[in-house]
């Protein structure tokens, strides 16, 4: 029983802190999640335009979140999850949509996102089972998904000139 409890503060102490989780549906890879803590769940928002993508996770779903220290960025604690949907416009989504938008940085419509989230969007809640799972011994590292966006090109000659007369005209 203090096992139970000491694992549910941590779940909720760490999750309150991080702006950001790791969600793993099952069948989907792990994606960052940025949430809220809100009344004994984390909430996100999401599957949108404009909004984080939500793959794989549904309602009645579980799911594993894994929570990163917000200083250091190190995983602290391993916790699955029942993925539960909220209806929009019921008192639920309300409360949860009230926190959301409180922490919703950069929306391009300002006041209006709680419309458009009503409209084009889903909000889950993420609510622990109480089982946490035990940190592995590896990084768990994965290689980066494949873009174009990432292509390394040589600098340009011109660079290091420019750089260098701007440190000429400070000095």
């Amino acid at each position: 029983m203090t096992s139970e409890l000491l694992d549910r503060a941590l779940i909720e102490e760490a999750t309150k802190k991080s702006g950001l989780v790791w969600v793993k549906a099952p069948g989907a890879a792990a994606r960052a999640l940025w949430h809220v803590w809100h009344e004994g769940a984390a909430c996100v928002v999401g599957d949108g335009p404009g909004e984080q993508p939500l793959p794989g996770l549904a309602d009645g779903a579980e799911a594993e979140v894994t929570v990163r220290s917000k200083d250091k960025g190190g995983r602290l604690v391993s916790w699955t999850a029942r993925v539960v949907e909220l209806a929009s416009g019921s008192e639920a989504w309300e409360a949860a949509v009230a926190e959301l938008k409180g922490k919703r940085l950069n929306a391009p419509d300002g006041e209006a996102m709680t419309g458009r989230w009503a409209r084009e969007c889903r909000v889950l809640r993420l609510e622990p089972t109480g089982v946490t799972s035990p940190l592995p011994d590896g990084s768990l590292a994965e290689a980066p998904v494949p873009t174009p966006a990432t292509t390394r090109r040589p600098v340009p000659e011109a660079v290091p000139r420019l750089l260098l007369k701007r440190w000429r005209r400070r000095g």
